[in-house]
């Protein structure tokens, strides 16, 4: 869409504000707004200024001068708004015209440019399935002298007797018991449909939803493929539109990985493949899941880079309470078919050539869609590049469960960082891959580990209720 057809549109529509949108480093999404009748021609050709200071991991304030180039083909109408407002994704510039080297966009762009330079293909794919929990009641502080947290949900597992709902019905949501149960045991159909609907209106092609395995209202919605950046706007655009219909319903959404003890975490398994000019390279027929060498020296990156990749892809201390054997939860470092325990699975059900792919069990939604989906393709284009083989190295194939083997067959498997701390060590001593073709830079890298750092810190120093119930009695 040209600049001139976005002007059109807003005519069209009647459209009185125009919200120009980016992310931070963490993936939270960010805006200014302009009357429309403000928006020209060259708002699209010099962008929109703002302070970049004011956003934790960009610029210092002696530089916080940034600009806010808008991308016309990710525009779309907000559902949720009084006023007819149009939305539109933007890219950083410095004041001198310059990508912004911390744009997680702009990164995802760089990622998309090097496939090609790389001559591997033309495009690369993916589809995520970021789950998510619906709350009823979400209440938490941090302080010198408290530390607390409490989530409620009507359909959860402990609240079969509670009496506040005027006499309980039951048909409670049980423990790793939600897996696509139908009313009245799952409650949220009405609100996930209504989710699909405006997805559907802003212009994602939504797949399916259902509930997912977990007590208190979790839940799974899939939209459809496609190449790595627009994907990316699809997911920022997938969960605005959760949070904020679970707000007009009076409930909150969150995609934090691990928000309750003792049942499944919410993760965001990432389907990915490439292909050449319209034709599939991880296909081939006959060969192990129908997979291609090209497919499996991928898979060899992805799984040989994963320690420093998961410092990208689960990105927050929640998601190293998510990366636990027992919950479905995929940390051992293998690949295979069909198989959920592995953090590599090739899905093999009515899959056609063109619907081959793999998939990335691993991530989690606290990651940033921009740098996580970039990351992995950086991870897979250098296992293609090296050629790879995860065979040889002892990653798999494992048809098996797992978590069912020995402890000592267990040791022979590789298995994920064991919190955000080591996942940095690891991203510290393997980022080569990331900066080829001056995808990531240096920069960014030394810049993203001081955050995360920090934020790993800021969790590491405080009290835990717990240590209350192990040691306040010493």
């Amino acid at each position: 869409m040209s600049a001139q057809q976005v002007l059109d549109l807003i005519k069209e529509k009647n459209i009185e504000f125009v919200d120009f949108r980016f992310v931070d480093l963490g993936g939270r999404a960010h805006h200014i707004t302009l009357p429309a009748t403000e928006v020209e021609a060259e708002t699209f050709v010099n962008g929109v200024a703002f302070d970049g200071s004011s956003i934790v991991g960009f610029r210092g304030i002696e530089e916080s001068d940034m600009v806010m180039m808008p991308d016309t083909d990710s525009v779309y109408v907000d559902p949720f708004t009084a006023h007819a407002t149009l939305i539109v994704m933007c890219n950083i510039h410095t004041p001198d015209g310059e990508r912004y080297e911390r744009d997680p966009r702009s990164i995802a762009h760089k990622a998309e440019e090097y496939l090609q330079k790389a001559g591997v293909g033309t495009a690369a794919f993916f589809a995520p399935e970021s789950e998510f929990f619906v709350f009823d009641d979400v209440r938490y502080e941090s302080t010198m002298n408290s530390s607390s947290y409490f989530v409620d949900s009507e359909e959860a597992a402990w609240n079969t007797n509670r009496k506040e709902e005027g006499g309980n019905l039951g048909f409670k949501v049980g423990v790793k018991g939600g897996y696509v149960p139908v009313a009245p045991v799952d409650s949220q159909q009405d609100i996930r449909s209504e989710m699909v609907r405006l997805m559907q209106d802003t212009g994602l092609r939504v797949e399916r939803h259902h509930h997912e395995v977990a007590t208190a209202g979790q839940a799974e919605i899939n939209f459809r493929f496609d190449t790595l950046t627009k994907t990316a706007d699809n997911l920022m655009k997938y969960k605005y539109i959760i949070h904020n219909v679970a707000r007009q319903y009076g409930k909150v959404a969150t995609f934090m990985p691990k928000p309750l003890f003792g049942d499944n975490g919410s993760g965001m398994h990432v389907h990915q493949s490439i292909f050449n000019e319209g034709e599939p390279l991880f296909y081939e027929k006959g060969a192990y899941a129908n997979l291609s060498q090209l497919a499996l020296y991928y898979i060899g990156g992805i799984l040989h880079h994963a320690p420093a990749l998961i410092a990208i892809t689960n990105p927050s201390t929640n998601s190293f309470k998510r990366l636990v054997p027992g919950y479905e939860a995929p940390v051992n470092l293998v690949y295979s078919k069909g198989n959920r325990s592995a953090a590599v699975r090739i899905p093999v059900a009515a899959v056609t050539p063109k619907g081959c792919r793999i998939e990335f069990r691993t991530p989690d939604s606290t990651a940033n869609p921009y740098l996580a989906f970039a990351a992995m393709l950086m991870a897979g284009l250098d296992g293609i590049k090296r050629k790879i083989d995860p065979t040889a190295l002892g990653y798999g194939p494992f048809d098996t469960n797992i978590y069912e083997l020995s402890d000592d067959q267990k040791k022979e498997i590789r298995s994920v960082p064991g919190s955000l701390d080591e996942a940095l060590d690891a991203l510290e001593a393997d980022s080569d891959f990331l900066t080829e073709g001056g995808v990531f830079t240096k920069s960014f890298i030394e810049n993203y580990v001081a955050v995360k750092r920090a934020e790993a810190k800021a969790v590491n120093i405080r009290i835990h209720p717990h240590e209350y119930s192990l040691y306040f009695d010493c």
